[in-house]
């Protein structure tokens, strides 16, 4: 699966100075430098090189600085990254070829050179506010099957620790989600249910999503909320 590819990927853009997460904005991986604006690399993955990752690419051109593909090796050196044609389009293109071995080991096949400026300001814009949001890294890049733990459903998950810790109302969950309102209100998830005026409880739905995706909350003796971010 293209998951196997993510921490290879994701061990060589931190290497290059990144602060890499995956699946965000529909992109396997999104990595960030320090420092505002930040520089924005985006790297899709494929078990093999084909034409659908060179289209994903082009896409994902409008809202980064750079774009890299990557994929397997093929062992037998007959893949597409054996190609000149293949690999004369990504250069063409400015999209980066990377290479990543059975043994994990990633290679640089073509380098990603934005040919021209390519940025979609709006789609580029949203692409940093999710990585930015997003507590740690929650999502392993490549995934299909299983929902995305975007920052909202970090913190609609919050709200509902802090419902089953016994904190009804929204205002008591600020310190931990400054949107906590909007988000027992909208209860995008079916979550939430609303009792009576600014109060709100747990439905059977989100004690499941607890049971799924526990979280650390707990009510402190002096009436506060301790929220162990870390365990994102």
């Amino acid at each position: 699966m293209e998951t196997s590819l993510y921490l290879p990927v994701k061990g060589f853009l931190e290497a290059a100075g990144y602060v890499v997460k995956g699946e965000i904005g529909g992109c396997d991986l999104v990595g960030l430098t320090e420092g505002e604006p930040p520089v924005v690399v985006v790297c899709e993955l494929k078990l093999s090189f084909n034409l659908e990752l060179v289209l994903q690419a082009v896409d994902r051109a409008a809202m980064s600085d750079e774009v890299w593909i990557a994929a397997r090796v093929s062992a037998k050196g007959r893949g597409r990254e054996a190609d000149k044609r293949y690999r004369d389009l990504c250069r063409r293109l400015g999209i980066g070829m990377l290479g990543v071995s059975d043994g994990g080991d990633v290679s640089v096949i073509v380098s990603s050179v934005s040919p021209m400026p390519r940025t979609n300001p709006k789609r580029r814009s949203r692409l940093v506010r999710e990585h930015q949001r997003r507590r740690g890294d929650p999502a392993v890049g490549g995934s299909t099957r299983a929902p995305v733990m975007t920052a909202y459903r970090q913190r609609a998950l919050i709200c509902a620790a802090a419902l089953q810790q016994g904190l009804v109302r929204p205002r008591d969950m600020k310190t931990l989600a400054p949107d906590a309102g909007k988000i027992l209100l909208g209860n995008v998830y079916g979550w939430f249910e609303r009792r009576d005026k600014g109060v709100y409880a747990l439905t059977a739905v989100g004690e499941a999503a607890l049971l799924r995706w526990p979280q650390s909350v707990s009510i402190a003796a002096e009436g506060g909320i301790v929220d162990p971010a870390e365990n994102f």
